[in-house]
């Protein structure tokens, strides 16, 4: 429905007030619906870019590494030795068994697996560039430090 012209006045025309009213209502919820769309679109943008910036650090060249962040390995890692410490890295950078059960925000920010009877876990936090809070936007690598922590899952 089109609501009739407004008058001289700047009011509706007389007998148009309920249509013009039920007009403006279905306006003002198409709207809101298309801004919940968008948001959701703006949403799964982000957490894509989240995800292949993570990827891309996990899995990245030393440049990449200095770039986006840097990369922990616990004691308890370390302990299994130098050959282990490398195995176990190859196998964060080519992990890809991501799922609800680990990966509830499809972040790519976490993973697990069994590494010689030793159960390791791996995750990614974001900070801010100092490294002194929280990141203010992990999907905007010039805002963010990532850190990549490998530990043994009882070091957690």
């Amino acid at each position: 429905m089109i609501a009739s012209p407004p008058s001289k006045g700047g009011e509706l025309a007389p007998g148009r007030g309920a249509q013009s009213t039920k007009v403006s209502a279905m306006v003002q919820t198409t709207t809101h619906e298309a801004q919940s769309k968008n948001a959701c679109r703006n949403e799964d943008a982000r957490t894509s870019r989240i995800r292949e910036l993570n990827d891309e650090f996990r899995r990245g060249a030393q440049q990449h590494i200095q770039y986006l962040g840097r990369r922990l390995v616990t004691a308890g890692v370390w302990a299994l030795g130098p050959v282990a410490c490398f195995d176990i890295m190859s196998r964060v950078r080519t992990f890809e068994d991501f799922d609800g059960g680990n990966d509830p925000w499809h972040e790519h920010d976490f993973g697990a697996f069994d590494y010689k009877g030793h159960k390791i876990f791996w995750k990614i936090d974001y900070y801010d560039k100092e490294e002194r809070a929280a990141s203010p936007d992990p999907a905007d690598p010039g805002a963010t430090c990532r850190v990549l922590t490998v530990m043994l899952a009882s070091d957690y």
